[in-house]
């Protein structure tokens, strides 16, 4: 008995100093595009540790792009969706859909546009009204930058839903879409062999380059309900980005998680990806952003202060 009471009050101290256990949390993740560097974070930083570090589980799945995106995140069959088109989502917020912008994505985008080698399209002011421009899908950041590109330019064409990137690469070599988008890597061996030629680059565009045209959306339910999973989720992911930008690993592990080759890796973070870029904690351009969504029709009127108060939850803010 004596010695029972002694093991007992062994147990109580050493729970006393024990470290607390917490359970993890999941949150269910959609990505648009896979295979592209900043759609790798989720990935990577979920097999180096450092989410666990957070105690996060991250259920990932991709998408067609930003606005399929988006519709999960309004669905809540994802609580946070990564990369949709700002604009995409101002205008979802104004007609009433439950989401919430918790950071930023992208500052300006590494996207291009291409055409066939064979083409007569040399650069965007090439392009006429009898032909197609592509786009992933609607409320997206390829639909949007779309007409920017088309109105920076003065231009006219038909604007074409292609999905993800391989798809729309397949739309333009077999000749159903005149003009195509893609984001590095992919697309760049087809360069080198002079298959295609790329006549602009998105941030060849001053509305593009000089504003946040992606955000990282959450389902404003499940953010109300469990705003410090959200937080930590910026944590982690701010961290991830910057391992990805200082641990000379990172090119091989992205160059694994996309299927190319590290030297491609690095060129495309290198040259594509500055991490000025990625930049989580500001919204840059809200006042032009939001004159472009109403004249690309996406909001009828500026958001008030106080709609984006309710929409913003930029890290810091909660």
């Amino acid at each position: 008995m004596k010695h029972l009471k002694a093991m007992m009050a062994a147990g109580a101290i050493a729970a006393a100093f024990a470290t607390p256990v917490y359970a993890v949390d999941t949150l269910t993740v959609a990505v648009g595009q896979p295979g592209l560097w900043d759609s790798s974070f989720g990935d990577i930083g979920q097999k180096i540790g450092i989410f666990k570090k957070y105690d996060l589980e991250l259920q990932l799945f991709y998408t067609s792009g930003g606005g399929e995106t988006q519709q999960a995140v309004i669905s809540g069959s994802a609580n946070i969706g990564v990369s949709p088109g700002t604009l995409g989502v101002f205008g979802a917020f104004a007609k009433g859909a439950p989401i919430r912008i918790i950071a930023g994505e992208a500052t300006g985008t590494a996207e291009y546009y291409f055409v066939k080698s064979s083409s007569g399209i040399k650069s965007p002011k090439d392009i006429t009204a009898a032909n197609t421009l592509a786009y992933s899908t609607a409320g997206s950041g390829t639909f949007i930058t779309a007409q920017r590109l088309l109105k920076e330019h003065n231009v006219q064409a038909k604007l074409v839903a292609t999905g993800n990137v391989p798809a729309t690469f397949t739309s333009v070599m077999s000749g159903q879409v005149d003009v195509g988008f893609s984001t590095p890597p992919f697309g760049l061996d087809a360069q080198e062999k002079g298959e295609i030629r790329i006549i602009s680059l998105a941030n060849d565009l001053e509305s593009v380059r000089t504003q946040t045209v992606r955000v990282t959306i959450a389902n404003a339910t499940d953010f109300a309900r469990r705003p410090d999973v959200y937080k930590r989720f910026i944590e982690a992911y701010q961290e991830t980005i910057d391992w990805m930008y200082s641990d000379p690993k990172a090119p091989a592990m992205f160059a694994e998680y996309a299927k190319i080759t590290p030297q491609m890796a690095q060129l495309v973070r290198d040259k594509f990806y500055p991490k000025a870029m990625l930049q989580l904690d500001k919204i840059y351009g809200i006042p032009e952003m939001m004159q472009d969504a109403i004249a690309l029709k996406f909001i009828p009127q500026p958001l008030t202060h106080q709609q984006l108060d309710e929409l913003l939850k930029l890290p810091g803010s909660y």
